[in-house]
């Protein structure tokens, strides 16, 4: 029987309802308020190290936003912008504060941490701050068997412990790899076995 090879298809895009949370809970339920309900928090920091969620979050509100017509802007790596892109940072704030906008920044580190111009790093630092913490993998593990049993999948742990060690270990990666070793289980009618993702892999790379 020809069998169909189903190439990895791209992440779904961010979005607030398919952030896995971990430690983060009461950061997504603060998001939630300022851009559904109108709360009086307006403007947001979020720091943390690298993968930890923050680009996620910050691409999620920027479509959320835009589709509900809200007048935020969210701006990541603040950490890395250029004096004169810091200026306008600054800027903006204070244009959103005039206008009743809102605003969610994401940044490696606490405002005053960070080397940035003092004026911005105050502003920052005015509004909510809020620690993002990275799924550990026991977290990630579980969320990932979680993901699958709502598919009816059986994921063995041999298959999780080498998605763990050997591929991107992003969350959105993880369950765009989980979701196509499913599709092509059920299409090519085999169990979802370690030889069987290897050989997805394989053949996507090969693509």
């Amino acid at each position: 029987m020809k069998q169909l090879l189903l190439d990895i298809q791209p992440p779904a895009a961010p979005s607030l309802d398919n952030f896995v949370v971990g430690r983060n809970a009461e950061t997504l339920f603060q998001l939630k308020r300022t851009l559904l309900e109108n709360d009086d928090a307006r403007f947001i920091y979020l720091w943390g190290e690298s993968g930890c969620g923050k680009t996620h979050l910050i691409e999620a509100c920027n479509t959320l936003a835009q589709s509900l017509g809200l007048n935020m802007i969210g701006v990541d790596d603040v950490h890395l912008l250029a004096d004169d892109e810091q200026i306008a940072l600054f800027d903006l704030y204070n244009q959103l504060r005039e206008s009743g906008g809102m605003l969610v920044v994401s940044g490696n580190a606490a405002p005053s941490q960070m080397g940035l111009r003092d004026d911005l790093a105050t502003r920052l630092a005015w509004g909510l701050s809020y620690q993002l913490h990275p799924l550990s993998d026991e977290e990630k593990t579980q969320a990932l068997k979680n993901h699958a049993t709502a598919r009816g999948m059986k994921l063995p742990d041999e298959v999780l412990d080498y998605c763990l060690r050997h591929l991107r270990r992003d969350m959105p990666s993880l369950i765009a790899t989980i979701d196509a070793l499913d599709e092509w289980s059920l299409t090519s009618k085999r169990a979802v076995t370690l030889p069987l993702l290897r050989q997805l892999l394989q053949n996507a790379a090969s693509r």
